[in-house]
């Protein structure tokens, strides 16, 4: 499986840069879909930005496709696991299809994995992320009050709006600091809401093969996800630490207050201390 979707995405590049207009629309037409198309058997793995949801993305195809995921370019697994947030169209390799949002809920959504991390980390974790794109630093404290910058609404709101489950979705929720603790546990929870037969060797292995030291060690050798006219700066990593509780040394007082003054609330009904 994994021969055929690497020698898929060869071809499917080559046929980009070889064949006539004409050729590339109907093989378009025939193999690719909207990412706004989706089946009610679909899967979403929905997150908040910075909430492990990359890393979750690997897991899912090194689960479902078998893939090594250290070893294998991100861009193919961005084929394997779509992010709704990258490209228009997609390949339907399977049903379900395993999809990656960071949207709010919508009538669609009716299979969904919510990764939810400390919002304080993931805070922390967003602002070196936009200080990368906007290669700037913006202001901390305007953004956490704010909201500026903050794709696609606040933490707190983005957890509230998926604990509300307005479209009553089939949802599981899998914490960050708990994949990161237990991963073969939160593993095997997400196999059994997913359907997916694995033994516990399959998930030892996904887990071994993704972690934050072997991910990072890929992004060293072989890039991002992202293709070459990204607005992601080329000399900086897309990981970053992927530790918990690293809001400790790098959310200043003053910064942690003004989160806490409208989070604060969540965290405590997710099971953070305060």
């Amino acid at each position: 499986m994994v021969e055929f979707l690497i020698l898929m995405n060869v071809f499917l590049r080559s046929l980009f840069q070889t064949k006539s207009e004409k050729s590339v629309l109907a093989f378009h037409e025939r193999y690719f879909t909207s990412v706004e198309d989706s089946l009610p058997e679909d899967i979403f793995i929905a997150g908040y930005p910075k909430s492990g949801n990359n890393w979750f993305q690997e897991l899912v195809a090194s689960l479902v496709f078998g893939i090594l995921a250290d070893r294998t370019h991100p861009r193919l697994i961005g084929d394997l696991v779509p992010d709704i947030h990258y490209k228009p169209y997609y390949i339907r390799y399977q049903t379900p299809t395993f999809f990656k949002t960071h949207f709010k809920p919508l009538p669609r959504y009716q299979n969904v994995v919510y990764i939810l991390r400390d919002g304080r980390d993931a805070v922390v974790s967003y602002w070196h992320h936009i200080n990368a794109l906007q290669n700037c630093e913006v202001d901390f404290l305007t953004m956490v009050r704010t909201g500026q910058n903050m794709f696609p609404c606040k933490w707190h709101e983005h957890v509230e709006a998926w604990m509300e489950n307005p479209y009553k979705a089939r949802m599981i929720i899998i914490k960050y600091e708990d994949l990161i603790a237990e991963p073969v546990r939160q593993l095997e929870r997400f196999c059994v809401f997913s359907g997916i037969e694995a033994e516990t060797s399959d998930l030892e292995r996904a887990s071994e093969r993704t972690t934050f030291a072997k991910m990072l060690d890929r992004e060293k050798r072989r890039g991002t996800c992202f293709d070459e006219d990204s607005p992601w700066p080329k000399d900086r990593l897309f990981r970053r630490r992927g530790v918990v509780g690293s809001f400790r040394d790098e959310m200043p007082d003053e910064i942690l207050k003004a989160f806490l003054l409208e989070a604060g609330s969540t965290l405590e009904k997710q099971g953070y201390a305060i």
